[in-house]
């Protein structure tokens, strides 16, 4: 993956697609496999901004069903179960404990009711994927992190995880690779129109600050929480990175004081904490992790854990903003997260809302769209297809004989099991570095299953700009783990080589990383 701003000028593309999360990155995928001419830009990183603040999670979101949002559900659940089959790397399988306490809202036999139903727009009812119940005894064994004395029983359920930033990644690389224009840290400063329409956009680069004028046939605005969009409700969610507290299972649960969903998720080997649903009337570029948002999440996960977190044991934080269709419903939590393609007057396409589960369907409707309006008569082709990374047979015996290569090179167990998920196929160009440099298959930190040549092989081919791009999104270090400044030094001396930094750009790399990484 290279990025080339020069790409940009001088060409008449049919799409151009600004934001570069989720939502814009399939369209670009989309787009580009259907033959058109495509260009993407994003202000900051990929993935920049909502789509790597999520929960993680490839869901069909069983709290919609007591909401009776079958529609959106089921849609979810459809899509979650194709991204299992097209990319197990990036999409897979994690199941779910639901405890059932004596004071809890929903007793044991709603709960079975919203767990058969979920089976059944899933296809498992009846499968090994199927819900199962616990009583107070066998759950409390399989979830030993919980007290057991609020607990009467439980089930368990099968829903999916991601790594939403490399998600994003993959996708970018895919549309690349099918012959789209993709550059990031390009910002749209204002579109160009042509007798009332939309045909093209003013770009600048924020790299070197050189500006160029993009034209385009369609243009589509999906640039989320920056959407200038007076119909969108923001509502922000936060989530806490914490010590490990589960095993290979995550558990759904519901606050005490507002009766909202949160989720505790295993996450690269420690605990993912989350998320809150408050709206959001601030800076959007601004948006920080406040006390009371941190004081939510720990009362209500310690009201039913043996462990007490405070906020020294806080490992990591981030927040993220997510983009609603404008609704009367009170709380956030109640407002649909269904999504809509709006256009503009000047015929731009406007993406609204939406989850990162089923954004592959809805960009599908953005090209429809497109290729409508160009007169092109192209159907989908991401559904089902396997992802750019997915190695091209058996992906259970490929991943068993490449951990036991990467075993073979020092690589332990852990770090090599998440190396191969992170990159699939392309791990084989890690493994090279690593027979360079055997030095390459440490740890970069002992607690954590990221290895140096990951570091030093995503510096080099993952349109890396800065610091923050490489020790957030495509390694989240920044995020789980504290790291000192003279830690964080030696992470930019090695890369920087790669990067072409200088002494004083270095310099400037840290000092921008380590306010990001501040609380």
């Amino acid at each position: 993956m290279k990025r080339d701003f020069e790409q940009l000028a001088g060409q008449y593309f049919e799409v151009l697609v600004c934001g570069g999360g989720i939502y814009g990155a399939w369209t670009a995928y989309d787009a580009a496999l259907r033959g058109l001419k495509v260009a993407i830009v994003d202000q900051g990183d990929w993935a920049s901004g909502t789509s790597s603040a999520s929960s993680k999670l490839i869901h069909g979101g069983l709290r919609y069903l007591e909401s009776l949002d079958f529609k959106l559900v089921k849609k979810a659940l459809r899509e979650r179960e194709m991204l299992k089959k097209a990319a197990p790397h990036r999409v897979w399988p994690l199941r779910f404990g639901v405890p059932v306490f004596k004071d809890s809202r929903l007793n044991s036999v709603r709960l079975k009711v919203g767990l058969m139903l979920y089976d059944f727009l899933t296809g498992t009812l009846g499968s090994g994927q199927a819900h199962r119940h616990f009583n107070r005894s066998a759950f409390s064994e399989r979830f030993p992190c919980l007290n057991p004395a609020l607990l009467t029983d439980g089930f368990t359920y099968a829903d999916a995880q991601t790594d939403d930033a490399r998600l994003v990644l993959e996708l970018i690389d895919g549309a690349l690779s099918v012959g789209a224009v993709c550059v990031n840290y390009c910002k749209v400063t204002g579109f160009i129109e042509d007798n009332g329409r939309v045909s093209g956009a003013k770009v600048q680069n924020q790299v070197d600050g050189k500006s160029a004028d993009v034209y385009a046939r369609q243009i589509v605005n999906a640039i989320g929480q920056w959407t200038a969009e007076s119909g969108c409700r923001l509502t922000k969610g936060v989530h806490l990175i914490l010590p490990k507290a589960l095993g290979n299972e995550a558990l759904l649960l519901t606050a005490k004081s507002d009766g909202r969903v949160f989720f505790i998720i295993p996450w690269y080997g420690l605990t993912l904490l989350g998320t809150t649903d408050t709206d959001y009337t601030g800076d959007v570029d601004l948006v920080c992790v406040e006390p009371e948002e941190v004081s939510y999440l720990l009362t209500e996960a310690n009201r039913v854990l043996k462990v007490n977190w405070t906020e020294a044991d806080i490992i990591g934080r981030y927040a993220g903003l997510r983009v609603l269709k404008q609704s009367s419903k009170a709380t956030p939590s109640a407002v649909s997260r269904d999504w809509e393609l709006k256009v503009a007057d000047n015929g731009l396409l406007i993406s609204i809302g939406g989850k990162i589960t089923s954004a592959r369907e809805d960009a599908a409707q953005i090209v429809n769209a497109l290729c409508e309006n160009l007169g092109i008569n192209e159907s989908c082709k991401t559904n089902g297809r396997p992802f750019p990374w997915l190695p091209n047979q058996d992906y259970l015996l490929w991943s068993e004989a490449a951990l036991t290569q990467a075993t073979a090179l020092g690589i332990d167990s852990e770090s090599g099991q998440w190396l191969i998920r992170r990159h699939a196929k392309r791990v084989s160009m890690i493994f090279q570095l690593i027979k360079q440099d055997a030095s390459l298959a440490r740890r970069i930190t002992p607690t954590l299953p990221f290895i140096f040549a990951d570091l030093v092989f995503c510096a080099g081919h993952e349109m890396v700009v800065h610091l923050d791009d490489l020790l957030r999104r495509r390694i989240p270090l920044l995020i789980l783990a504290k790291m000192s400044y003279a830690e964080l030094h030696n992470l930019a001396e090695i890369v920087a080589k790669t990067m072409g930094w200088d002494e004083a750009t270095l310099n400037n790399e840290l000092e921008i990383g380590i306010k990001k990484h501040e609380p």
